[in-house]
């Protein structure tokens, strides 16, 4: 019988830079999560995350074996998938002539893949039954992003679960619904929008381009940091 391995990984940044971390889930072979890991990253971007859960969860299973990688970013995605060739042949520079961004995390995750049956599939992120694995993968890369603690199977740790708030477009409490600022579209249940820059909150911590944010008397920020009207 031919073994293989459904997987998913995902990489947050509070603040993109902000403080970041990545994840990674694999479930048996029912699809069911089985085992799990999360570690922190400092400050770093959502695409430096994003490319470590990659090469953090090709460096924790088995590469005898085929593995379906779910993920919810395009860009890590195509970096490793459309763009790598010609990179390569380029002397590792873009079609610009611009130094590749992040080369030695993508070097790294060419040499995983070398040999290596691998179908990379795209899972759109934060959408009402979307996929499980991709959610519990989020959920633990942006409770290590607010923590900067490792956590997973291998620390005992239990296994994270996904705020259905980032589904249903209302945010969390501290998890990173990957954020923007500056109004961007027109405003959701809540009085919320998506940002559409990166920005910093009256209470002293950013958000991301793409978060879910609330005017404030101060300006825009996290909904749960709202001022009561009187």
């Amino acid at each position: 019988m031919n073994e293989s391995i459904i997987a998913a990984c995902d990489g947050a940044s509070k603040g993109n830079p902000g403080p970041a971390a990545w994840a990674w889930v694999v479930a048996d072979t029912q699809g069911r999560p089985e085992r799990w890991e999360a570690g922190p990253l400092g400050t770093a971007t959502n695409n430096v995350a994003e490319l470590t859960a990659l090469r953090e969860l090709l460096e924790s299973t088995d590469p005898s074996l085929a593995i379906e990688v779910r993920m919810d970013s395009q860009y890590a995605m195509n970096a490793v998938t459309k763009w790598l060739p010609g990179w390569k042949r380029n002397g590792w520079k873009t079609s610009a002539g611009k130094p590749v961004a992040n080369r030695d995390l993508v070097a790294r995750i060419d040499a995983l893949l070398t040999g290596r049956a691998v179908r990379f599939v795209y899972v759109p992120a934060h959408q009402v039954d979307g996929d499980p694995l991709n959610a519990l993968a989020d959920q633990a890369a942006g409770d290590a992003a607010v923590a900067q603690q490792p956590a997973g199977s291998a620390h005992g740790s239990p296994l994270p679960t996904p705020d259905p708030a980032r589904a249903t477009g209302r945010g969390s409490r501290g998890g990173p619904v990957k954020k923007t600022a500056g109004a961007a579209r027109p405003a959701r249940s809540g009085g919320t929008i998506r940002a559409r820059y990166a920005g910093r909150c009256h209470c002293g911590k950013s958000y991301a381009a793409q978060e879910l944010i609330a005017k404030n008397p101060n300006g825009w920020g996290h909904p749960e940091c709202r001022v009561p009207t009187a």
